[in-house]
Protein backbone atom coordinates (compact mmCIF):
# COMPACT_ATOMS: atom_id res chain seq x y z
CA UNK A 1 0.00 0.00 0.00
CA UNK A 2 1.19 3.29 -1.04
CA UNK A 3 -0.06 5.12 2.15
CA UNK A 4 2.08 2.56 4.66
CA UNK A 5 5.23 2.70 3.06
CA UNK A 6 6.55 5.95 4.79
CA UNK A 7 4.86 4.84 8.21
CA UNK A 8 7.10 1.61 8.02
CA UNK A 9 10.01 3.75 7.38
CA UNK A 10 13.16 3.69 9.81
CA UNK A 11 12.74 7.25 9.69
CA UNK A 12 10.48 7.61 12.09
CA UNK A 13 10.83 8.58 16.24
CA UNK A 14 10.76 5.61 18.38
CA UNK A 15 8.26 5.13 21.24
CA UNK A 16 11.49 4.96 23.03
CA UNK A 17 13.00 8.06 21.57
CA UNK A 18 9.85 9.86 22.76
CA UNK A 19 9.41 8.46 25.63
CA UNK A 20 12.98 9.92 26.53
CA UNK A 21 12.31 13.52 25.32
CA UNK A 22 8.95 13.73 27.38
CA UNK A 23 10.81 12.23 30.69
CA UNK A 24 13.26 14.91 29.94
CA UNK A 25 10.89 17.60 29.37
CA UNK A 26 8.93 17.04 32.18
CA UNK A 27 12.05 16.68 34.51
CA UNK A 28 14.49 19.43 33.08
CA UNK A 29 16.95 17.61 34.09
CA UNK A 30 18.87 14.24 32.65
CA UNK A 31 19.23 12.34 35.82
CA UNK A 32 16.14 12.36 37.10
CA UNK A 33 14.51 11.50 33.66
CA UNK A 34 16.90 8.84 33.32
CA UNK A 35 15.98 7.86 37.02
CA UNK A 36 12.55 7.49 35.77
CA UNK A 37 13.05 5.23 33.40
CA UNK A 38 15.34 3.19 34.90
CA UNK A 39 18.06 4.13 32.74
CA UNK A 40 21.54 5.51 32.81
CA UNK A 41 22.05 8.72 31.89
CA UNK A 42 24.33 7.94 28.68
CA UNK A 43 21.88 6.16 26.38
CA UNK A 44 19.23 8.05 27.46
CA UNK A 45 20.99 11.13 25.87
CA UNK A 46 21.86 9.07 22.88
CA UNK A 47 18.20 8.82 22.14
CA UNK A 48 17.46 12.34 22.51
CA UNK A 49 20.15 13.36 20.23
CA UNK A 50 19.27 10.66 17.73
CA UNK A 51 15.84 12.10 18.09
CA UNK A 52 16.87 15.53 17.50
CA UNK A 53 19.28 14.18 14.50
CA UNK A 54 15.80 12.53 13.09
CA UNK A 55 13.66 15.93 13.12
CA UNK A 56 16.71 18.25 12.36
CA UNK A 57 15.80 20.01 15.22
CA UNK A 58 16.88 20.96 18.70
CA UNK A 59 14.65 20.18 21.27
CA UNK A 60 16.40 21.31 24.47
CA UNK A 61 18.92 24.34 25.04
CA UNK A 62 21.46 22.74 27.84
CA UNK A 63 23.73 25.13 30.08
CA UNK A 64 26.46 23.87 32.91
CA UNK A 65 23.02 24.82 34.97
CA UNK A 66 19.61 24.10 33.49
CA UNK A 67 17.92 22.56 30.73
CA UNK A 68 14.97 23.98 29.09
CA UNK A 69 12.70 23.62 26.33
CA UNK A 70 13.10 25.14 22.62
CA UNK A 71 10.39 26.13 20.79
CA UNK A 72 10.46 23.36 18.93
CA UNK A 73 10.75 21.29 22.57
CA UNK A 74 7.84 22.90 23.34
CA UNK A 75 5.80 21.89 20.16
CA UNK A 76 6.70 18.82 20.62
CA UNK A 77 5.65 17.78 23.99
CA UNK A 78 2.14 17.70 22.97
CA UNK A 79 2.31 15.26 19.77
CA UNK A 80 4.46 13.12 21.39
CA UNK A 81 2.24 12.96 24.31
CA UNK A 82 -0.64 12.05 22.03
CA UNK A 83 0.77 9.57 19.97
CA UNK A 84 1.85 7.44 23.03
CA UNK A 85 -1.45 8.03 24.80
CA UNK A 86 -3.09 6.44 21.65
CA UNK A 87 0.04 3.67 22.29
CA UNK A 88 -1.18 3.21 25.62
CA UNK A 89 -5.05 2.77 24.68
CA UNK A 90 -3.92 0.37 21.89
CA UNK A 91 -2.25 -2.07 24.44
CA UNK A 92 -4.96 -1.56 27.25
CA UNK A 93 -7.33 -2.50 24.57
CA UNK A 94 -5.33 -5.36 23.52
CA UNK A 95 -5.46 -6.92 27.21
CA UNK A 96 -8.84 -5.80 27.72
CA UNK A 97 -9.34 -7.96 24.58
CA UNK A 98 -7.21 -10.80 25.67
CA UNK A 99 -9.20 -11.06 28.83
CA UNK A 100 -12.53 -11.23 27.58
CA UNK A 101 -14.47 -14.43 27.09
CA UNK A 102 -16.84 -15.44 24.68
CA UNK A 103 -18.73 -17.78 26.79
CA UNK A 104 -21.82 -20.12 24.96
CA UNK A 105 -25.02 -22.17 27.18
CA UNK A 106 -26.60 -24.51 26.05
CA UNK A 107 -29.89 -24.01 25.61
CA UNK A 108 -31.08 -27.33 27.09
CA UNK A 109 -30.05 -26.05 30.31
CA UNK A 110 -31.33 -22.82 33.00
CA UNK A 111 -28.36 -21.98 34.43
CA UNK A 112 -30.27 -19.21 36.73
CA UNK A 113 -31.78 -22.21 38.21
CA UNK A 114 -28.33 -23.94 38.92
CA UNK A 115 -27.60 -22.77 42.06
CA UNK A 116 -23.77 -23.32 42.05
CA UNK A 117 -22.97 -22.91 37.89
CA UNK A 118 -25.46 -19.92 38.15
CA UNK A 119 -23.76 -17.87 40.80
CA UNK A 120 -20.44 -19.14 39.65
CA UNK A 121 -21.20 -17.43 36.20
CA UNK A 122 -22.42 -14.52 38.02
CA UNK A 123 -18.96 -14.09 39.45
CA UNK A 124 -17.59 -14.34 36.71
CA UNK A 125 -18.73 -10.18 35.75
CA UNK A 126 -18.51 -10.96 31.95
CA UNK A 127 -21.52 -9.19 31.66
CA UNK A 128 -23.05 -8.97 28.02
CA UNK A 129 -20.20 -10.59 27.15
CA UNK A 130 -21.68 -14.44 28.04
CA UNK A 131 -23.40 -15.13 24.92
CA UNK A 132 -26.72 -17.33 25.36
CA UNK A 133 -27.66 -18.28 22.17
CA UNK A 134 -30.68 -21.15 20.99
CA UNK A 135 -28.25 -23.42 20.04
CA UNK A 136 -27.92 -27.20 20.79
CA UNK A 137 -24.44 -28.68 22.64
CA UNK A 138 -23.64 -30.11 19.49
CA UNK A 139 -23.62 -26.34 17.82
CA UNK A 140 -22.02 -24.91 20.48
CA UNK A 141 -18.98 -27.10 20.44
CA UNK A 142 -18.61 -26.63 16.65
CA UNK A 143 -18.63 -22.43 17.62
CA UNK A 144 -15.65 -23.24 19.95
CA UNK A 145 -14.02 -25.15 17.67
CA UNK A 146 -13.61 -22.84 14.61
CA UNK A 147 -13.05 -19.79 17.25
CA UNK A 148 -16.18 -18.11 17.93
CA UNK A 149 -16.59 -18.73 21.64
CA UNK A 150 -13.74 -19.32 23.76
CA UNK A 151 -16.08 -21.52 26.70
CA UNK A 152 -18.93 -23.72 26.14
CA UNK A 153 -21.58 -24.99 29.33
CA UNK A 154 -22.54 -28.39 27.48
CA UNK A 155 -24.81 -31.20 28.70
CA UNK A 156 -22.16 -34.40 27.65
CA UNK A 157 -19.06 -34.05 25.97
CA UNK A 158 -19.39 -34.03 22.18
CA UNK A 159 -17.68 -36.75 20.19
CA UNK A 160 -14.82 -36.91 17.56
CA UNK A 161 -13.22 -33.39 18.95
CA UNK A 162 -11.20 -34.89 22.11
CA UNK A 163 -7.83 -33.33 20.03
CA UNK A 164 -9.06 -30.04 19.90
CA UNK A 165 -11.57 -29.73 23.12
CA UNK A 166 -11.02 -30.17 26.46
CA UNK A 167 -13.56 -30.67 28.94
CA UNK A 168 -13.91 -30.28 32.61
CA UNK A 169 -16.55 -31.93 35.09
CA UNK A 170 -18.94 -29.38 36.38
CA UNK A 171 -22.14 -31.04 37.89
CA UNK A 172 -24.70 -33.59 37.40
CA UNK A 173 -28.58 -32.49 36.21
CA UNK A 174 -31.07 -34.45 37.01
CA UNK A 175 -33.89 -35.16 34.58
CA UNK A 176 -37.79 -34.70 35.56
CA UNK A 177 -40.64 -36.75 34.39
CA UNK A 178 -43.43 -34.36 32.25
CA UNK A 179 -46.45 -36.20 32.28
CA UNK A 180 -50.08 -35.22 32.08
CA UNK A 181 -52.06 -35.11 35.27
CA UNK A 182 -55.00 -37.21 34.43
CA UNK A 183 -52.20 -39.84 34.50
CA UNK A 184 -52.18 -42.53 37.03
CA UNK A 185 -48.24 -42.63 37.48
CA UNK A 186 -48.83 -38.42 38.56
CA UNK A 187 -49.92 -39.39 41.92
CA UNK A 188 -47.13 -41.36 42.85
CA UNK A 189 -43.60 -38.90 44.12
CA UNK A 190 -41.34 -40.62 42.14
CA UNK A 191 -42.17 -42.54 38.81
CA UNK A 192 -40.76 -45.13 36.29
CA UNK A 193 -40.05 -44.77 32.93
CA UNK A 194 -42.23 -48.42 32.23
CA UNK A 195 -45.10 -47.14 34.20
CA UNK A 196 -45.76 -43.99 31.52
CA UNK A 197 -44.86 -46.11 28.82
CA UNK A 198 -48.37 -46.42 27.49
CA UNK A 199 -47.87 -42.81 26.57
CA UNK A 200 -45.63 -41.76 23.63
CA UNK A 201 -42.35 -40.21 24.94
CA UNK A 202 -40.87 -36.51 23.24
CA UNK A 203 -37.54 -37.17 21.80
CA UNK A 204 -34.96 -35.59 19.82
CA UNK A 205 -32.49 -36.15 16.95
CA UNK A 206 -29.32 -38.17 17.98
CA UNK A 207 -27.56 -34.99 15.99
CA UNK A 208 -28.25 -32.51 18.43
CA UNK A 209 -26.49 -34.21 21.32
CA UNK A 210 -25.14 -38.17 20.54
CA UNK A 211 -23.90 -38.45 23.82
CA UNK A 212 -27.08 -37.94 26.03
CA UNK A 213 -28.75 -39.37 23.12
CA UNK A 214 -26.81 -42.45 23.86
CA UNK A 215 -26.96 -42.22 27.52
CA UNK A 216 -30.61 -42.26 27.49
CA UNK A 217 -31.10 -45.07 25.07
CA UNK A 218 -29.17 -47.74 26.90
CA UNK A 219 -31.42 -47.03 29.52
CA UNK A 220 -34.45 -47.29 27.16
CA UNK A 221 -32.97 -50.75 25.78
CA UNK A 222 -33.45 -52.40 29.41
CA UNK A 223 -37.76 -51.51 30.10
CA UNK A 224 -39.85 -54.42 29.37
CA UNK A 225 -41.21 -53.28 26.63
CA UNK A 226 -40.20 -50.27 23.57
CA UNK A 227 -41.04 -46.56 24.30
CA UNK A 228 -43.11 -45.26 21.32
CA UNK A 229 -41.42 -42.18 20.46
CA UNK A 230 -42.57 -39.04 18.41
CA UNK A 231 -40.47 -36.19 17.54
CA UNK A 232 -39.89 -33.53 20.06
CA UNK A 233 -41.50 -29.76 18.59
CA UNK A 234 -38.80 -27.71 18.96
CA UNK A 235 -40.72 -24.70 20.87
CA UNK A 236 -41.25 -26.47 24.61
CA UNK A 237 -44.01 -24.43 25.48
CA UNK A 238 -45.66 -26.17 22.06
CA UNK A 239 -44.57 -29.62 24.21
CA UNK A 240 -45.95 -28.91 27.33
CA UNK A 241 -49.10 -28.08 26.18
CA UNK A 242 -49.47 -31.00 24.20
CA UNK A 243 -48.43 -33.03 27.76
CA UNK A 244 -50.99 -31.45 29.33
CA UNK A 245 -53.33 -32.63 26.98
CA UNK A 246 -52.64 -36.21 27.86
CA UNK A 247 -50.76 -36.56 24.31
CA UNK A 248 -46.96 -37.91 26.12
CA UNK A 249 -44.54 -37.20 28.64
CA UNK A 250 -40.76 -35.58 28.28
CA UNK A 251 -37.55 -36.12 29.86
CA UNK A 252 -36.77 -32.70 31.10
CA UNK A 253 -33.72 -31.21 33.42
CA UNK A 254 -34.91 -30.19 36.83
CA UNK A 255 -33.53 -26.44 35.73
CA UNK A 256 -36.39 -26.47 32.95
CA UNK A 257 -38.89 -27.63 34.98
CA UNK A 258 -40.38 -24.21 35.85
CA UNK A 259 -43.22 -23.74 33.47
CA UNK A 260 -47.13 -24.49 35.30
CA UNK A 261 -49.78 -25.37 33.28
CA UNK A 262 -53.19 -26.97 34.31
CA UNK A 263 -53.03 -30.78 33.68
CA UNK A 264 -49.17 -30.63 33.62
CA UNK A 265 -47.18 -32.26 36.49
CA UNK A 266 -42.89 -32.65 37.12
CA UNK A 267 -41.90 -35.96 38.87
CA UNK A 268 -38.61 -37.46 39.89
CA UNK A 269 -37.93 -40.36 38.30
CA UNK A 270 -37.20 -43.93 40.62
CA UNK A 271 -34.09 -44.15 42.32
CA UNK A 272 -32.92 -46.51 40.17
CA UNK A 273 -33.56 -44.70 36.83
CA UNK A 274 -32.52 -41.59 37.53
CA UNK A 275 -28.52 -42.61 38.83
CA UNK A 276 -28.37 -43.60 35.30
CA UNK A 277 -30.72 -40.51 33.34
CA UNK A 278 -29.42 -37.74 34.28
CA UNK A 279 -27.12 -34.81 32.56
CA UNK A 280 -23.35 -34.37 33.42
CA UNK A 281 -22.76 -30.64 32.89
CA UNK A 282 -19.13 -30.05 30.94
CA UNK A 283 -17.42 -26.85 30.53
CA UNK A 284 -15.64 -26.86 27.25
CA UNK A 285 -12.81 -25.15 25.85
CA UNK A 286 -9.78 -25.28 23.14
CA UNK A 287 -6.48 -27.10 24.12
CA UNK A 288 -4.98 -24.71 22.82
CA UNK A 289 -6.21 -21.85 24.83
CA UNK A 290 -4.21 -21.09 28.02
CA UNK A 291 -4.93 -17.39 28.63
CA UNK A 292 -4.65 -16.53 32.27
CA UNK A 293 -8.69 -15.39 32.14
CA UNK A 294 -9.68 -18.26 30.89
CA UNK A 295 -8.04 -20.20 32.93
CA UNK A 296 -9.67 -18.40 35.69
CA UNK A 297 -13.27 -18.79 34.48
CA UNK A 298 -12.57 -22.24 34.44
CA UNK A 299 -11.29 -22.91 37.72
CA UNK A 300 -14.40 -20.89 38.98
CA UNK A 301 -16.83 -22.68 37.20
CA UNK A 302 -15.75 -26.33 38.25
CA UNK A 303 -14.61 -24.96 42.27
CA UNK A 304 -15.87 -27.64 44.28
CA UNK A 305 -16.19 -29.95 41.54
CA UNK A 306 -13.91 -33.82 41.66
Amino acid sequence: MATAAHLISNTLPSVKQLQCFLAVAHELNFRRAAERLSMTQPPLTRHIQSLEALLHQQLFSRSTHAVSLTEAGRALVARAESILEALSALHADALSRQARLRIGLTRTLDFTRIPPVGARLAQLNAGDDIDSPDLTSARLLQCLTQNRLDLVLTGEKGAGNEESVRYRWICREPLLIALPTTHPASRQHQVSLDEVSDLPLFWFARRANPAFYDKCEKVFAQLPAPLKKVKEPDDTLTMLAHIARGKGFALLPQSKCAFNQAGLCYRPLRDSQAQQLNIDVYAATRHDDVRPALLQALARLSDGAP
